[in-house]
């Protein structure tokens, strides 16, 4: 029994790792200014509807992100509830958060005024570090982000590839975005076109290292 709270703290310490990771790559989109990942394109649509309809001052990006995500896991909860575990409840408190922390700490490097190429080079680095970071939150099996966990529960049920599905997921999410007022630019179409491709590309990688830090620590 021991060894089991162990290994379960082990899985949520590993799925916080990944969670900053993948949400320092979210972050870089944002800064980038030339629209966000497909899932903050909702989110960020979303906020903007809110805040033209109601002017309320309490409302930032982070907390609409937490909102959106509470709303997910509530829908899948009640239609495949067995998914939804602590690390679900993690993400969905800490994402946006995290999001906001960053934005501050890194909005110096890059700003409205940079060069085009470099902001298509942080474009590039953000995309690499979220598929990164979101592959070992999904490895660590303590529970996934609400919005990943939509791709992971649909790629699992219909038995396809989880790249595939990621890259139809946020196609999904950038529809509905652009039509609540998100930006959709070259990061968003960089975004949805490679994540699930080179999240694939890092799911077996992750999988092998975190096995092997479980195996070791027990």
């Amino acid at each position: 029994m021991k060894r089991n709270y162990k290994e379960f703290f082990l899985r949520v310490v590993i799925l916080m790792v990944g969670l900053t990771i993948a949400h320092l790559g979210v972050t870089l989109f944002l800064l980038a200014a030339l629209g966000s990942d497909p899932y903050n394109v909702l989110v960020q649509g979303v906020y903007r509807t809110f805040a033209s309809l109601t002017g309320w001052s309490v409302l930032t990006h982070g907390r609409v992100h937490i909102v959106l995500c509470f709303l997910i896991i509530l829908i899948l909860l009640i239609v495949e509830k067995s998914y939804i575990k602590v690390g679900t409840v993690l993400c969905m408190v800490f994402g946006g958060p995290i999001i906001d922390m960053f934005t501050i700490l890194l909005k110096p490097i890059v700003s409205e005024s940079s060069a085009l190429p470099y902001k298509i080079f942080i474009l590039a680095l953000g995309c690499v570090i979220l598929a990164y970071g979101m592959t070992i939150v999904i490895k660590s099996d303590a529970g996934t982000g609400p919005n990943d966990l939509v791709a992971v529960v649909l790629s699992d049920k219909l038995k396809r590839s989880f790249g595939v599905v990621r890259i139809l997921v946020d196609l999904s999410f950038v529809l509905v975005g652009f039509f609540l007022g998100g930006s959709v630019g070259l990061g968003t179409i960089i975004c949805a076109a490679c994540v699930g491709p080179v999240a694939n590309f890092f799911l077996p990688i992750n999988e092998k290292i975190i096995n092997k830090i479980l195996k070791q620590s027990s």
